[in-house]
């Protein structure tokens, strides 16, 4: 589904979503056996901890097999882009059952399709953009003089991303429509145009006005006043 409003996002770095009492026994049987690389004496105290929070009672007991068809777990999972971060270890917690009809008590970050409209945000492509620059860019570069930057066809498309979650039968699309070209002159010896360096999007959904003779000695609508050259560059 579409989503709506505006507004900065933070790509969330880990999330918690729902694995099956099975699902849970097969990753923690995988799990103790990749640490029978580690020396016992390191790994005895957290496997213990392990089996008894799945296996022996402290709380469930036998990964709640004999009730899987009512709840699951909901364990944590990191963001692709994010993984081995600090942010993603706060998904780092043990399972914890719900009913299949709730989420977790008291987890913030149990997976909705917030949580999923903002991961497909950070995964949205950036739109291409095919824009004229006066002076023209492969002249050699001017300070002192305005260069004026448009693009005269509203070419700038909307762009699109789905994260889905098949086991809770969610899928999220989040769609950016542009709104402003972002000028980065690469350098503190730059004056932007306007001071802000973001060139909003015209009615019609062009950029900026061409550059005609007629706007000799004016300032641009969106472009870039270079104070000093750069070597090795042209203009921008």
């Amino acid at each position: 589904m579409p989503g709506a409003g505006s507004g900065e996002w933070s790509p969330p770095a880990c999330w918690y979503e729902p694995r099956t009492a099975s699902e849970m026994r097969d990753y923690t049987q995988r799990l103790l056996q990749s640490w029978t690389r580690i020396p016992e004496e390191d790994i005895a105290p957290s496997r213990e901890r392990l089996l008894d929070y799945y296996q022996r009672g402290e709380p469930y007991t036998d990964y709640n097999l004999d009730i899987e068809g009512e709840g699951w777990f909901w364990v944590g999972v990191a963001n692709p882009d994010h993984r081995g971060t600090a942010a993603a270890s706060a998904c780092s917690a043990y399972g914890i059952w719900a009913e299949r009809s709730e989420t977790p008590v008291g987890q913030p970050l149990a997976v909705s399709p917030q949580t999923l409209a903002e991961a497909a945000y950070e995964w949205l492509p950036l739109p291409q953009t095919s824009i004229s620059l006066s002076p023209d860019a492969d002249r050699p570069q001017v300070v002192n003089l305005p260069t004026w930057i448009w693009q005269d066809t509203a070419a700038i498309s909307e762009v699109s991303a789905t994260a889905i979650l098949d086991v809770l039968g969610l899928e999220v699309t989040t769609t950016a429509v542009p709104g402003a070209l972002t000028l980065d002159p690469g350098t503190e010896d730059a004056t932007l145009h306007p001071a802000d360096g973001r060139c909003i999007l015209n009615p019609d959904g062009t950029i900026g006005l061409p550059w005609t003779p007629a706007h000799e000695g004016e300032t641009p609508p969106c472009g870039i006043t270079c104070h000093r050259a750069t070597p090795g560059t042209s203009t921008p």
